[in-house]
């Protein structure tokens, strides 16, 4: 029988992923969790601690969720902090929930676009946004510390809180609210942005693939709100983590999903992954829009609408935007990959709006957190208002070719490889605040360490598929060679 093919656990800044059962275990989620408890104790020891205080926890519907979260709350309730599961819910929404509810930090259980059998854990502060790296930094810390020193929950300790305590907790913490009680919040917050009364007027068809995933949730409600006709590509859809396909919003992944948009006569498509926080757009005609034009669509929207002020995006988005801000007077800045980072920027510079190129908008009247909800929304808005099909706005975007590879490559080959690069194109502006990024006028490439994987990612894009393959492939062979 072939071994089934296992991957290290992954952590970052931002939480950490593992496939369930293997490198993601019951002790490991403990461990990090107290890890965060300590990081939080710590962060609030001048105002009280975390004395009275509850942190919000939810996730994306995979199975594997269920014995997460009771690990969560196990690891919460040794650190001495009360935990309140709202269940299955949207990233976004758990978001958007904390500032809400005032809580001091939250957890969502998810693997993002990872299939089965990876699950684990993203980290809010209390502003309902992935914590910043320093954060993260100091939270990882905690965790290697603890590992180092063989951390356990003592069982008896366990036990006995749970014998003596129970009443207690059950009366200090809140109850949970009913589902419509926490959607509306996220789904009033959009509306605002929105004309809701022109969206309503056209009575729009919307074809949904969330995949079984937690956008299943709160979309039904949002498209009620907006007058849409709503129908799941699964007839059976339910936030069950049973995914009908590769989780990612890919045009490969969604080769089943494009031919049910003429079928269903559809006027427009949208694609989840689990969590929620990413978008892919399908036009009328079944065509593959993608994740890259989603943030594009929605600066459009705003920017037409006269809303003023500066965008941010990282630096592996397409220029579409860019040109966008430009064509609207407005200021454009780049961060380094990551939504921490896109936040870190946008907050930095009072942005207007701000999001990654795979299908994350983030604006900051709804939420510091990538949401596929609002970027519904502004789509349809504008489609709306402009009365055009989403391949004519598509079709209007300014036009590049994202061409996208990996390769392995150690570590401390990367340095040479960045040199090796500099001297084959030594006529571009370099910027290193993540990885290599090279500029020309209409082009750019960015090689960059994976932050999940080991291995160097490789961006190019240019106003031709044959001009971004063509950097690319060359990149890609020059890191083959090490």
């Amino acid at each position: 029988m072939k071994e089934k093919k296992t991957a290290p656990l992954i952590i970052s800044v931002s939480g950490l992923r593992g496939q369930t059962g293997y490198a993601l275990t019951p002790e490991v989620v403990q461990c990090y969790i107290f890890a965060f408890a300590e990081f939080l104790r710590f962060k609030y020891r001048e105002t009280g601690g975390m004395e009275g205080k509850t942190v919000l926890i939810a996730s994306d519907g995979r199975e594997s969720g269920l014995w997460i979260a009771e690990e969560v709350e196990r690891g919460f309730r040794a650190a001495g902090v009360k935990v309140l599961n709202i269940g299955t819910a949207a990233t976004p929404t758990l978001g958007l929930m904390i500032r809400h509810l005032g809580a001091p930090a939250g957890v969502m259980i998810t693997a993002s676009h990872n299939p089965e059998p990876w699950n684990g854990l993203k980290l809010f502060n209390e502003e309902g946004r992935v914590i910043p790296k320093e954060s993260g930094e100091r939270v990882k810390r905690f965790y290697r510390t603890l590992k180092e020193e063989e951390f356990v929950i003592n069982s008896e300790f366990e036990a006995k809180t749970e014998a003596e305590g129970e009443e207690e907790i059950q009366e200090e913490v809140p109850q949970l609210p009913k589902p419509a009680v926490f959607q509306k919040p996220h789904i009033d917050a959009i509306l605002k942005l929105v004309d809701t009364k022109a969206i309503k007027k056209q009575k729009f068809h919307v074809l949904l693939d969330s995949n079984h995933g937690a956008g299943s949730v709160l979309a039904p409600v949002l498209m009620k709100a907006l007058g849409c006709t709503l129908t799941f590509t699964d007839p059976k859809e339910k936030p069950d983590g049973k995914f009908a396909h590769t989780p990612e919003p890919t045009e490969e992944n969604l080769k089943t999903i494009c031919p049910l948009m003429t079928k269903n006569q559809a006027d427009v498509g949208f694609c989840q992954d689990p969590d929620a926080d990413r978008l892919a757009i399908l036009a009328e005609d079944g065509t593959y829009i993608g994740e890259e034009c989603t943030v594009a669509l929605c600066a459009l929207d705003l920017f037409q609408n006269g809303k003023k002020g500066p965008v941010v995006t990282n630096c592996s988005t397409s220029m579409m935007t860019r040109d966008i801000a430009a064509r609207f007077g407005a200021k454009y800045f780049m961060s380094a990959v990551g939504e921490a980072n896109v936040v870190d920027k946008m907050l930095e510079v009072g942005a207007l709006f701000g999001g990654e190129g795979n299908g994350g908008p983030i604006h900051p009247k709804v939420g510091f957190v990538r949401d596929s909800f609002l970027g519904m929304a502004l789509v349809l808005d504008l489609m709306a208002k402009t009365g055009k099909k989403v391949s004519g706005l598509a079709a209007e975007l300014p036009q590049y070719y994202l061409a996208k590879a990996k390769a392995d490559l150690p570590r401390n080959c990367l340095e040479p490889l960045y040199d090796e690069i500099r001297a084959k194109y030594p006529d571009a502006e370099t910027d290193e605040q993540d990885g290599l990024r090279l500029t020309w006028e209409n082009s750019w490439l960015l090689v960059r360490p994976s932050n999940t994987e080991p291995i160097v990612r490789i961006f190019a894009e240019a106003p031709t598929k044959k001009e971004a393959d063509k950097i690319c492939k060359a990149v890609v062979k020059m890191a083959k060679a090490y």
